[in-house]
């Protein structure tokens, strides 16, 4: 049953809108990257079977996280086509905003899923059983619609200014046009591997494109309280309901072994060794029953052998990624922007210094964990370190994607399973239970959409989700 959203003004819809999806986008879809990308693991101390399919590497079309990323992404983007569908042209403003946000929710279910519904989906009752789109299609038009939205924001609409109901850029064109500008940089830079046609069309595209980039936190934060149903989506999951009890997940949730020993610059499992100890660890790990006001030091953060069943006493999640009920969301970080510009400058397809935005990336992570001031040291100190450097790491590629998977850590890990599918980087090892030779290329098409959707949904075996590889992944 869908309400018809398109009598309502879309000045009332946008701040609901913005907000529809992100517990699934926060929460779960960034989980699965974490588990998966070797950052996160949970506490076998305290629950028994945690993260077994995903250690395991069993993907199903039952797969729980799949389904419901599959259905909430979807189901979350529905009030977004609802503005873009109102007629009333005065709300032009809200509709490009939209248009934004509908873009960059459909490149990730794209990047987990492959072919999807796209030009008839979101119709509601009007189509509940959409036709599937190619992805490489759907891919395309994205950068034209998202073309659409600048020429929108760049003539905008003085007479029907957007304001608060925008909870990211509370109205602001212009960095509603960088952040179009950013979107826009990753879904060209996804398909860099790629060759022929798309080589040509790249070009065309890196030619046109404006190089003015997010350089500032995209904050998304609508005035999260410690209220139920108000607080912020990391913290209603990781941390404390609104009468101040732990959630399942606030000790469930620990730092994988591999991932604490990178960081500390010791021998991880699978050989490698930066040699630099990482101030960021301790930002975003504490030691388990931590007392809020004791100092600890790296050493003292304890991961989870990923796979194994016994284990010391596990650390948590810490302040740089859960502080309280009202701390911000990200919509999009400085420090993935940062990252995107220094990869496309790497490749040449943009101008700029990749060294140098490549530390402003690391920098900005820094910045967001709320220890700014010790990051020129730490870019020094690890200035010739191997995988963490640019100096230190022949292939620049390898830095790149090796700093984003630590920046995008509780953020938008998914993007770190994404590029390791796409580039090799980082080249994290499987867990001690690991059922297949690798990390899946994709997650499969859900039950649901068999039921559902039976006509139009691609037959998909199990095997495809180790077999059947996003379009733009050709490594």
């Amino acid at each position: 049953v869908y309400k018809r959203q398109d009598l309502v003004n879309p000045d009332l819809l946008l701040a609901g809108a913005i907000q529809a999806p992100r517990f699934r986008y926060e929460v779960t879809l960034s989980e699965t990257g974490s588990i998966f990308m070797q950052q996160w693991g949970g506490d076998i101390n305290n629950v028994t079977g945690g993260f077994q399919d995903e250690f395991r590497l069993n993907l199903t079309q039952t797969y729980g996280p799949g389904t419901v990323i599959w259905r909430d992404l979807f189901r979350g983007m529905g009030t977004f086509q609802s503005i873009i569908d109102n007629p009333d042209e005065a709300w032009s403003n809200h509709k490009a905003i939209s248009m934004i946000n509908k873009c960059y929710y459909f490149q990730v279910l794209v990047d987990v899923f492959g072919d999807i519904p796209y030009s008839e989906a979101l119709q509601g009752g009007g189509n509940i059983s959409p036709a599937y789109d190619n992805a490489q299609d759907i891919y395309r038009d994205l950068i034209v619609q998202l073309d659409a939205a600048i020429a929108i924001l760049n003539n905008y609409d003085m007479y029907n200014p957007v304001g608060s109901e925008d909870t990211i850029w509370n109205g602001d064109a212009m960095s509603w046009i960088q952040t179009a500008n950013t979107l826009k940089l990753r879904i060209l830079l996804r398909q860099s591997e790629m060759g022929g046609d798309t080589a040509t069309y790249l070009s065309q595209e890196f030619a046109a494109l404006d190089n003015d980039f997010l350089t500032t936190d995209a904050i998304l934060n609508p005035g999260y309280v410690d209220a139920a149903g108000q607080q912020n989506p990391f913290w209603s999951n990781y941390g404390f309901d609104a009468t101040g009890a732990p959630t399942f997940d606030n000790d469930f949730i620990v730092p994988s072994n591999y991932m604490a020993e990178f960081m500390k610059g010791n021998l991880t499992q699978d050989g490698i060794s930066t040699g630099i100890e990482d101030p960021r660890l301790v930002r975003m790990y504490e030691p388990e029953a931590w007392d809020g006001t004791t100092p600890y030091t790296a050493s003292d953060i304890q991961g989870v052998v990923q796979g194994a069943t016994a284990g010391p006493a596990f650390s948590e999640l810490g302040p740089g990624l859960r502080s309280s009920a009202s701390q911000n969301s990200y919509f999009f970080t400085a420090a993935e922007s940062y990252f995107l510009q220094a990869e496309a400058a790497h490749r040449g397809y943009i101008s700029g210094d990749a060294q140098s935005l490549f530390e402003s990336g690391i920098a900005a992570h820094f910045a967001l964990l709320g220890i700014g001031g010790q990051a020129s040291t730490y870019i020094s100190d690890s200035s010739t370190a191997s995988f963490i450097s640019w100096n230190g790491t022949t292939n620049k590629i390898e830095a790149i994607m090796t700093q984003k998977w630590i920046a995008l850590c509780g953020i938008n890990a998914i993007e770190s399973l994404i590029d390791y599918n796409r580039t090799g980087f980082p080249d994290v090892p499987l867990s001690l239970i690991a059922e297949q030779p690798h990390l899946p290329y994709r997650l499969l098409y859900p039950a649901s959409e068999y039921s559902t959707n039976s006509a139009n949904v691609p037959d998909q075996p199990n095997s495809a989700a180790f077999s059947d590889k996003i379009f733009w992944d050709v490594n």
